[in-house]
């Protein structure tokens, strides 16, 4: 169709294009263009072309999710051969193109679709809430080996009590509360658009029982005093703002465009948020409990150093570990205190209707 033509030729000839040419994407010849009777197929490696021309990253990933997104799959993998092949219609045009524009301006495809699995469950993504990474999905893991070893990490009832500073979309705590049956979740954060991305996926998961999300900045002085109210924490799980300030400006255009710089930016080394952790972490814990924490590779020896500056703290930096590709990323520190049996839990009374959380 003509209008096909026409938006295709806008958007090679917009910003990024180089010399006025189609480029190697779609040869010296004439491109095809989008027009009833193509395939998802065909689509996938036209948008693909157009993303790598525009310097889109992961083009044809990028290409394929939108694809299937509009054709109602997770994958384009997962499609059956016959749908792949068969004519698109109209509509589906007109959205693939909407969301395939809205991935040229840069934006994520996780917010371009809306929802995004992590470990297993399909969370609702919106900007600018901070988009969980796959390597989170490690420190899942390593909580989840935790408590599967150690019993004083599970709680008077049966399961663990746990609190998540920072749960952005609920991504950590509503994975742990999945896996972990008898395990209750205080999460907090102190952006609202966090805090109301996390209980919407509660609802969806139906987890909302078993977790208190509630708005709090662990940075201010009473903090700590809400906290405890709450009751001492078998696990304290975070992955804080840890990006190094003069790391900012480099990273890419989706996440400086579209993410909440505050879940970012760690300040001058990226310790700003994980001192404030540190420093809470011995009066939030129950004997013997841990501190998970998600860092930069460079933080295990800055970490490593400061608490042993700071003896009084009774923390103890027990393991280290890396991610898939290999980089120091996680951080195991445990209260250190009496081997007995673990305190009784302390569980919030549960607040009148209407009542935040």
């Amino acid at each position: 169709m003509e209008l096909w033509g026409g938006v295709l030729r806008a958007l090679l000839s917009g910003p990024g294009r180089r010399g006025g040419t189609l480029g190697r994407a779609f040869s010296s010849r004439r491109p095809r263009l989008p027009q009833a009777g193509w395939s998802a197929t065909e689509l996938v490696s036209q948008w693909a072309a157009v993303f790598e021309k525009r310097g889109v990253p992961e083009p044809r990933e990028s290409s394929e999710y939108i694809v299937a997104h509009v054709l109602g799959a997770k994958t384009f993998q997962s499609l059956r051969p016959a749908l792949r092949s068969k004519p698109l219609t109209p509509w589906q045009l007109r959205c693939i193109q909407e969301l395939s524009s809205r991935r040229l301006q840069r934006m994520p495809v996780q917010y371009i679709l809306g929802e995004w699995d992590f470990h297993g469950l399909s969370l609702k993504m919106a900007p600018p809430v901070f988009i969980p990474r796959p390597e989170t999905e490690e420190l899942v893991e390593w909580v989840l080996e935790e408590v599967a070893q150690n019993p004083c990490a599970v709680g008077a009832q049966g399961g663990p009590l746990i609190l998540e500073v920072g749960c952005g979309s609920g991504a950590i705590s509503l994975s742990l509360l999945s896996q972990l049956p008898q395990s209750r979740v205080i999460a907090v954060d102190k952006a609202g658009a966090a805090i109301s991305l996390a209980r919407e996926n509660a609802q969806r998961l139906q987890l909302q029982d078993r977790i208190r999300i509630a708005p709090l900045d662990v940075t201010l002085e009473d903090s700590c005093a809400h906290l405890l109210s709450w009751g001492p924490v078998d696990l304290l799980v975070s992955n804080p703002p840890y990006v190094f300030r003069q790391d900012m400006e480099q990273l890419a255009p989706e996440i400086r465009s579209y993410e909440d710089p505050a879940a970012l930016d760690g300040g001058e080394k990226g310790m700003d948020i994980i001192l404030h952790l540190l420093a809470l972490a011995p009066r939030l814990l129950k004997d013997s409990g841990s501190l998970f924490l998600e860092v930069d590779p460079r933080h295990p020896e800055l970490v490593g150093s400061w608490l042993q500056s700071q003896p009084g703290l009774s923390l103890e930096l027990v393991a280290v570990r890396r991610d898939f590709c290999g980089r120091p990323r996680f951080l195991h520190i445990r209260r250190s205190g009496p081997q007995g049996a673990c305190p009784v839990d302390a569980w919030p009374v549960p607040q009148p209707a209407g009542a935040p959380g």
